[in-house]
């Protein structure tokens, strides 16, 4: 016989979650939170539970499960400093608009300050990073039921609503363990989700129809075959230049796809010569500083920014904030658009071409190096994996390479490495097509909590670029300055590490390779079913081979 938590709260909870359809959960281990788990357990055919240990690689795990099926995942976890753990992903759930709900177990709240075990202060803990934050009753206040069943249901809709993380923290009263055998009905839920109706203001579409330099700049998004579709109905004519990265999930091939490639050298006078009359942005976090200091520097006369949730002023020229999903937008505008064609696109093509080709023939110098690798595993990766790219130097080079159509995805709300094989292995575990996490060496090295599940699918593929460093620190302004001494041991954190025992402690199959040859040979089986069905990692050691010189001189060459 199935065994339920007698907690009413935690019962209204499962309700209403099932009501709106989350059904996965990650739980971290603990025994303030053990209501939630054994609730959640209990009931398979409503909610898959995922226990993660490590709330910090738990809460990416759920980000990245949300990134994958793009709807709220639930993560829970036990109190005190457990809670805290949980903050890396919430700021880039935050961020990024992916919904998550926090489901922090508490102290009862006369516990808070009094030094008990494993009591903070959690409530409102996420403010600065949250949509929402809610605090329930202990089962044991007055009209707790009705004011809890409130709190969850405008907590879960807000969730949904931001499409971001929403903070419900929950005071439990002992006994934690005391179970029932049945759960009482609760009332069905009138959802009551808000939903903007949009009507494109006439001034903007004189504004398009007048403007003879117009660019849409595209960042961080998730694939919508909607506004691809619209995006190329824009651009078949020659009427706007679209400027794209890997991580912008759109392909044609008029959009103008490796940003780096095209503008890294412009001077002042080319910022003349390029800007745009009117600037539209879509999507959120942009990995190009080019493009942003080609803009600010630029001074576009307008900048309309289109998003549900955010609307920064990311190049100092916003004039108009399009609070409307970019599909709606561009679903009204194209009824009144003019697209003839426009000179500006072909300024734009010349440089493409020009730059292109300086590109192949860079190609065919390169040694073995960072660089090398990604070339060579861009060519390689077969059209149904997603690519999940780590941060700091990973998106970059992604960003001058052709992945094709496969679905790019990094972690650029905070742009940090501290969760990007836990979000990737998370995605993993949720999507139906295989996942390949390309990554460099700190960043592998710092997540490692993120292959500690029993979730992880055999067709997963890592393949870690290992120079021994941060060598991000090798080739961006600045870092260069400083005492060569202080340079490796505190910023780049030289190192002489490698995955292998730990891809044996975590049950991946473990290749290294350090020269061309191998590394093409490897290639050509690396994606192929592990005879052992066990996923697999593949590391490129590029130790000594000078991969930051390497980027210094293709940007060079690109001049």
């Amino acid at each position: 016989m199935k065994k339920y938590s007698s907690k009413r709260s935690i019962q209204i909870l499962a309700h209403l979650l099932q009501q709106y359809e989350i059904s996965n959960i990650v739980i971290s281990p603990g025994s303030r939170n053990a209501p939630l788990a054994i609730h959640f357990a209990e009931m398979p055919g409503t909610f898959n539970a995922f226990s993660i240990i490590d709330e910090r690689s738990a809460a990416f795990v759920g980000l990245g499960m949300a990134m994958s099926e793009k709807k709220p995942v639930a993560i829970t976890c036990t109190s005190g400093s457990a809670v805290a753990n949980y903050y890396p992903a919430i700021t880039e759930a935050f961020y990024s608009n992916i919904p998550l709900l926090i489901l922090t177990a508490d102290r009862p709240t006369d516990y808070v300050d009094i030094f008990d075990g494993q009591t903070i202060r959690q409530n409102n803990l996420f403010h600065q990073h949250s949509y929402g934050d809610f605090q329930l009753l202990e089962d044991s206040k007055e009209n707790a039921e009705d004011i809890n069943f409130d709190l969850i249901k405008k907590a879960i809709e807000l969730c949904i609503e931001k499409q971001g993380p929403v903070h419900i923290n929950i005071p439990l009263e002992e006994p934690l363990y005391e179970l029932v055998s049945e759960i009482p009905a609760f009332p069905d839920v009138e959802k009551t989700i808000k939903h903007k109706d949009y009507e494109i203001p006439s001034n903007l579409v004189a504004d398009w129809n007048t403007s003879q330099r117009i660019m849409i700049l595209v960042g961080t998004r998730d694939y919508s075959p909607e506004l691809e579709n619209q995006l190329t109905q824009l651009v078949k004519n020659h009427s706007v230049v679209i400027l794209c990265e890997a991580n912008s999930n759109l392909y044609h091939e008029k959009f103008f796809r490796h940003i780096d490639r095209y503008i890294f050298n412009f001077t002042e006078e080319d910022y003349k010569n390029y800007v745009p009359d009117l600037l539209i942005t879509v999507g959120q976090n942009v990995v190009s500083k080019k493009v942003k200091q080609f803009l600010r520097n630029g001074h576009p006369k307008r900048h309309w920014h289109l998003d549900e949730v955010w609307q920064p002023d990311t190049y100092f020229a916003l004039t108009e904030k399009v609070e409307v999903k970019p599909e709606i937008f561009f679903s009204k505008l194209l009824r009144f658009a003019n697209l003839e064609p426009k000179p500006y696109y072909n300024l734009w093509d010349v440089l493409r071409d020009k730059k292109n080709a300086k590109h192949e023939e860079f190609l065919n110098m390169v040694d073995f190096s960072d660089f090398y690798f990604f070339n060579k595993t861009s060519q390689v990766i077969p059209e149904n994996y997603n690519i999940h790219f780590s941060n700091s130097t990973a998106i970059r080079y992604a960003q001058l390479f052709d992945y094709g159509k496969r679905k790019i995805y990094c972690n650029r709300g905070t742009s940090g490495i501290d969760g990007s094989t836990s979000t990737a292995m998370g995605f993993a575990i949720k999507n139906a097509n295989p996942t390949l996490l390309v990554t460099g060496d700190l960043s592998f090295f710092y997540d490692i909590n993120g292959l500690w599940n029993q979730y992880i699918p055999p067709f997963t593929r890592i393949m870690i670029y290992n120079n021994g460093e941060g060598n991000i620190f090798k080739f961006i302004p600045g870092p260069g300055n400083a005492n060569p001494n202080s340079l490796d041991e505190f910023i780049a954190t030289k190192h002489k590490k490698n995955a292998e025992h730990l891809a044996k402690h975590f049950g991946f199959s473990y290749t290294r390779v350090e020269d061309e040859p191998t590394l093409d040979r490897v290639l050509e089986n690396f994606f192929k079913p592990d005879a052992d069905a066990q996923p697999k990692i593949l590391e490129v050691n590029t130790y000594g081979k000078n991969s930051a010189d390497v980027l210094k001189s293709y940007f060079e060459f690109m001049k």
